[in-house]
């Protein structure tokens, strides 16, 4: 078995097992199923399309990290994972801030897997204009997010509060798409040329 072959079946094995200790026992059901939903849904588009279209290793490895945030939060609901509450009770922030970091990686990871699909498929040319794409699609898709969190608070009452997890915070949806912003930024101007690199190889 190659190398990069061995690597993409110890991410699994890692997903897996990650998948399963999150569902034991968690903070709420319906919250872990919803949270981790994206994460299994995404999994089974890469095994499908696995043999079509394989990304570089860089994505598959961000994939997983991304894949472990939604776990940790669906175990413990966003508002409610310990080491932020920890955080919270000193101080040092007003809530639980988990869920931004969810939000930031909703756009840290997700911008690179348009982006390589973009240019990989040749949709579109010059950098700059495959950049702007990769952004506007992670800010589509968040806006999206945004709307199916607000239909699942309406349609489940007080069980869709540890799902919509504002806490109480006003400008929770405004500041969840801007991290996202931020998350997609940050990772167009830390990865893109090493991500060029992958793709080149």
């Amino acid at each position: 078995m190659q190398k990069e072959n061995r690597t993409l079946v110890i991410y699994v094995v890692i997903f897996f097992l990650a998948l399963v200790i999150s569902g034991i026992s968690p903070r709420d059901r319906l919250t872990w199923l919803l949270e981790i939903l994206p994460a299994v849904i995404a999994f089974g588009i890469l095994a499908v399309t696995y043999r079509k279209f394989r990304f570089t290793h860089l994505i598959y490895f961000l994939l997983l990290v991304h894949s472990l945030v939604l776990m940790i939060g669906g175990h413990w609901t966003y508002a409610e994972v310990p080491w932020f509450n920890w955080l919270r009770d000193m101080g040092i922030f007003g809530r639980n801030n988990y869920d931004k970091i969810g939000h930031f990686m909703q756009g840290f990871v997700p911008v690179l897997v348009a982006r390589e699909v973009l240019i990989r498929n040749s949709v579109v040319n010059g950098r700059a204009w495959t950049n702007f794409l990769s952004v506007s699609v992670v800010l589509a898709a968040s806006a999206v997010y945004e709307f199916v969190e607000w239909w699942v608070s309406l349609s489940s009452g007080s069980k869709g509060d540890a799902f919509l997890g504002t806490q109480g915070y006003v400008w929770d949806t405004q500041s969840d798409m801007f991290l996202c912003l931020v998350g997609a930024g940050a990772a167009i101007l830390a990865l893109a040329d090493l991500h060029d690199k992958m793709m080149k190889r």
